[in-house]
């Protein structure tokens, strides 16, 4: 718990608590002079010794507030605390008061010609108020750090989730991949060791950038083309990328590992049972401040595949909810002999 005072930590905050009884001050002592006829250097010192001193003391009751909460204490232990502290306070404010006139002026009229009884009332009137102001201090503090923790769990939940769905996509890859190196091992050495170095340098991206939740479209693009030609070495001629990106496009910001997922339905789904070429087209521009990314790839529709989204969609449309708020930023059109994938990436304006 910060036991320092807002005094402290926030110079605004006591810079216009000073104004405040500064500008006080200043009102009352033109009223005792203009109006009532008191002399300045008399009026003045009254006024100091009545609001200013009493300015002065009264900031620690902010102390009392801190550690007689109602959230920790009864009503009863918070009502006797306050009592203890409003006559301590009191007491120090009224000797240091009649010490100050005393010593300066002798002959002033003490405090504005208040008695002993009124000038007591008038200490426990000024403590109510200042205790109604350091509770609302109190409280604001209290709310703008529980905003700040929400804040700081929402984006620990954030980045969890986003593990989390990372971690689902991974190990799907890993798999596929592993087992296409295992069926080249024994068939095509050469072309088991081009898949291994390849899988490598993709492991290494998708480890590099795990904490870093966005990269450029150019390291993405270039990532997903070493995927790709993992890929072309298991499916040879049946797989053929092609891609008509904007140079504009190279620069903006993506969240990482998200195309992966779209080659690879697109493989899954287009050029697994193909006996023909499958083109693997990609098209990119940045049109304002949205990013849109295009893949669609030729099927054959004589040939059943599943139905429904793969985790790897479903995983994208996940992230694009957490990170954007916005799980409709795919769109997925299926139409007869071609499947295209259309994604969308808000960009920040330049």
């Amino acid at each position: 718990m910060d036991i320092r005072h807002p005094f402290i930590t926030n110079p605004r905050l006591s810079i216009g608590y000073g104004l405040f009884w500064i500008i006080a001050s200043t009102i009352l002592v033109l009223i005792a002079t203009l109006i009532n006829g008191v002399a300045p250097g008399t009026a003045i010192l009254e006024i100091f010794t009545f609001l200013i001193l009493y300015a002065i003391i009264g900031t620690a009751i902010w102390y009392v507030i801190k550690f007689s909460t109602l959230e920790n204490n009864s009503i009863l232990r918070v009502i006797l605390a306050h009592l203890i502290a409003a006559s301590i306070i009191v007491f120090i404010w009224m000797y240091i008061g009649v010490v100050l006139v005393k010593a300066f002026h002798p002959d002033a009229r003490q405090w504005l010609g208040l008695t002993g009884f009124d000038r007591t009332i008038a200490g426990y009137v000024l403590y109510l108020g200042f205790v109604v102001f350091f509770y609302a201090v109190n409280y604001y503090y209290a709310f703008k750090e529980k905003s700040k923790n929400e804040t700081h769990l929402k984006a620990l939940v954030k980045e969890a989730e986003l593990h989390a769905l990372k971690s689902q996509i991974n190990p799907h890859f890993l798999f596929n991949s592993l087992n296409s190196i295992s069926s080249l091992t024994m068939t095509d050495p050469a072309r088991a060791q081009e898949m291994v170095i390849n899988l490598s340098q993709l492991m290494r991206y998708s480890l590099k950038h795990d904490q870093d939740e966005k990269v450029t479209f150019r390291q993405e693009l270039e990532n997903n083309k070493l995927y790709l030609s993992i890929e072309k070495v298991r499916f040879g001629k049946k797989l053929n990328p092609v891609f008509a990106i904007d140079e504009g496009c190279m620069e903006a910001t993506i969240p990482n590992m998200i195309l992966q997922p779209l080659y690879e339905n697109a493989i899954k789904y287009g050029v697994y049972e193909a006996t023909e070429t499958i083109d693997v087209i990609t098209h990119c521009r940045l049109n304002g401040s949205m990013l849109e990314i295009v893949i669609s790839n030729t099927y054959d529709k004589n040939v059943l595949s599943k139905k429904g989204e793969g985790i790897g969609l479903r995983n994208i449309r996940d992230r694009l909810q957490v990170i954007y708020g916005n799980p409709h930023l795919l769109r997925i059109a299926d139409n007869n002999n071609e499947f295209t994938v259309t994604l969308n990436i808000p960009q920040k304006l330049k």
